[in-house]
This record gives structure tokens, C-alpha cells and sequence, in this order.
């Protein structure tokens, strides 16, 4: 496969920074000559175009179709968000770095049974084994989870002898199941309160948390998928018929503990939720625009913070680990080299 180069991270890779932008205010957003801004009642605000990685839309935003070609010429992703910031939509670039070659190793893995069952099985794995790495790590630090790590760790036993995909999301969500049972005993807190997952609507403030936080990484990821070889529609764990994009929910799966849980265990440990920072209706708990500002600025600072990589010798963001995992997969397809899901180690 000569057409496509596959980033195999050796020695010291030059990564220009790029970030996420949220924008929640109303207004239009336009372009000015090589630059956007975002323009309502408060005045213009200038956005440096090339320091932009994606735009995230949480205000009632006027777009034209002149700012839409300037944001596909960068290659920049923008997600939007609908008043109860629930996920809407992405407006995507025109893929740059499209190989047929590839998207047809990515369809030849989903129409195999065999093929699609061995990923799947590595991202329920991947999955769990994440969970309880987040698991032992309050453990170890007081908080009685043993009997919660016993359940989990028998789940992920079962993993490698199920026979179809359906069977295999059904002891990923019974793991998180059991997983989000340790919350409450994590945080002891009366506000935060788990009692049962619910999505829509989050009938509690910590379901509220799951869900936005869970909207946020699926998106970040898709990001980061554009930026590669990879067809985001194909997804092996997450069925590819009912979904626009469903490889982006396979790969966070694996992040989503080690990143959004984590996010959110921090900020509830930490006293920075009130019961001012939510909304309740029709849509259950709701995150309001200063309870979306809290959890975002700890997201990002979650995605830029490093850890050493071992097979590497350098650090590495929790973003750029993303990507990795998404090269990972690639090779995997190419049969260059078999995919194994990222495990945390510390």
C-alpha cells in the first residue's frame, strides 16, 4: 500500500499545537480575509485560524457558506450542539487524506464475521481493562471497590469466548454497569448521586456529566480520525447500519475511563459543581453554559497533559495518544502490524 504513510513515531516527530475552540455565545460567525471572528451584540471576536484544531458550537451560530469553504480549505472539523448540549452534528471537511485502498481493508474487516469479532473483542477489552485501572487507582487510595473490581475483572474473563458483537456490548454494559455502581462510594457526594445510568433525559446531575462528557470525547475523536486514513462510518463494535459515524464510539470505548471518567471524578472531588451549574425540564438535568465552561476547560487540560509513553521514551498527550491509537488501527488493516488497544499503565 505505497499511497499511504503511516506515521510509525520513531525518533523526535516535529507536531505543530493546534486547539479546540467552544464557542457559546449567539451571534454569526464569518470570515475576514485569512482569519474568522465571531460577531453579535457584544462586539467582534477574532479567532487565529491557524492555531485552530475544531470549533464546537454550543450558541444559536449563523454560518455562511463562505466561512464553510475557508474551514474546509484548513481541514477544520466543527461540531454543533443543540440547547441541551446534546450532540447534533459535524460539518466535516472534504477528505484530504482519502485511500480507497484503505477504506476497503476497513469494509473487508466489517463484512468478515471472524475479522469484525477479533476487533471488537480488543475494544471491549481495551474497554474494561481501562475501567479497571481507574478502579484500583481510588482502590489504592481508600475507597473500598473490591468487590466491584471482582465483578468487572470476571466480565472482561468473558470476553474472549463470546461468538457475535452483540454479546460482547452486552458484558461492556453490564462492566460499566458495575463500574458506575463505584461512583457514588468514589465521591460520597449527596449532589452526585449515581443511582442507575440514564441518558435521555439524565434524570441527575452525574448522568448529566457521562452523557456531555461522552458527546465530547466521540467528537474529539472523530477530529482526530479526519486526520488520518480512516473511513469514521466503519465501525466494528458499534454496528456501521444505523450510525453516520460509528468507528469514533469503537476507539472511545477505550478512552472514555481514562479520560472523561477521570474528568469528571476530579471535578466532583474537587467541589467545583454546584446545583447552580445545571438546569432541570423536559430534558432532565442539563449542564447550563457555565457548568459546559467548567467541564471543558478540565477536559482540555486532560487532553494537553502528558504522560510518558514506554515504547516510545518521551511524553505524550492524551491527544496525541488518540491519534496513535487510530495509526494503530491502520496498520492493523494494512496487516502491517496487529492492533492492540491502549492500556493504561500508571
Amino acid at each position: 500500500m505505497a499511497n499511504v504513510h503511516i506515521p510509525s513515531f520513531v525518533g523526535h516527530e516535529v507536531i505543530k499545537v493546534k486547539k479546540s475552540v467552544y464557542v457559546f455565545s449567539s451571534g454569526e460567525l464569518k470570515r475576514k480575509d485569512n482569519t474568522i471572528y465571531i460577531e453579535n451584540e457584544g462586539g467582534n471576536k477574532y479567532l487565529p485560524i491557524e492555531t485552530i484544531s475544531e470549533i464546537y458550537l454550543f450558541g444559536e451560530t449563523t454560518l455562511n457558506t463562505a466561512l464553510l469553504n475557508f474551514l474546509s480549505q484548513k481541514g477544520i472539523t466543527m461540531h454543533y450542539f443543540n440547547y441541551y448540549g446534546y450532540y447534533s452534528g459535524t460539518i466535516y471537511p472534504r477528505e484530504r487524506l482519502v485511500s480507497g485502498e484503505m477504506t476497503v481493508k476497513q469494509v473487508e474487516h466489517y463484512i468478515s464475521k471472524d475479522l469484525r469479532l477479533t476487533l471488537a473483542k480488543k475494544f471491549v477489552h481495551g474497554s474494561i481493562q481501562n475501567i479497571l485501572k481507574v478502579l484500583n487507582y481510588y482502590n489504592n487510595r481508600g475507597k473500598n471497590l473490591e468487590a466491584i473490581i471482582d465483578k468487572v475483572e470476571t466480565f472482561d474473563s468473558g470476553v474472549p469466548f463470546q461468538e457475535d458483537v452483540d454479546s460482547l456490548m452486552g458484558i461492556e454494559g453490564n462492566a460499566r454497569d458495575y463500574y458506575y455502581q463505584a461512583f457514588d462510594i468514589i465521591t460520597e457526594s449527596a449532589l452526585f448521586k449515581f443511582e442507575k445510568r440514564s441518558r435521555r433525559p439524565p434524570k441527575n446531575p452525574l448522568n448529566s456529566l457521562i452523557s456531555f462528557g461522552n458527546s465530547v470525547i466521540y467528537t474529539s475523536i472523530l477530529s482526530e480520525i479526519y486526520k488520518t486514513h480512516l473511513d469514521p462510518r466503519i465501525g466494528y463494535l458499534h454496528s456501521s447500519n444505523l450510525r453516520r459515524f460509528s468507528l469514533n464510539l469503537d476507539v472511545a470505548e477505550i478512552f472514555k475511563p481514562i479520560i472523561i471518567d477521570r474528568v469528571i471524578l476530579t471535578i466532583v472531588g474537587k467541589g467545583e459543581f454546584t446545583e447552580e451549574n445545571f438546569e432541570t425540564g423536559t430534558e432532565g438535568f442539563i449542564l447550563n453554559k457555565a457548568g459546559r465552561e467548567i467541564f471543558l476547560r478540565h477536559f482540555e487540560e486532560k487532553m494537553a497533559s502528558t504522560m510518558m509513553h514506554r515504547e516510545l521514551g518521551r511524553e505524550v498527550s492524551y491527544r496525541r495518544l488518540i491519534r496513535m491509537e487510530l495509526y494503530k488501527l491502520e496498520k492493523h488493516f494494512i496487516g502491517d502490524k496487529e492492533y492492540q488497544p491502549f492500556l493504561a499503565y500508571w
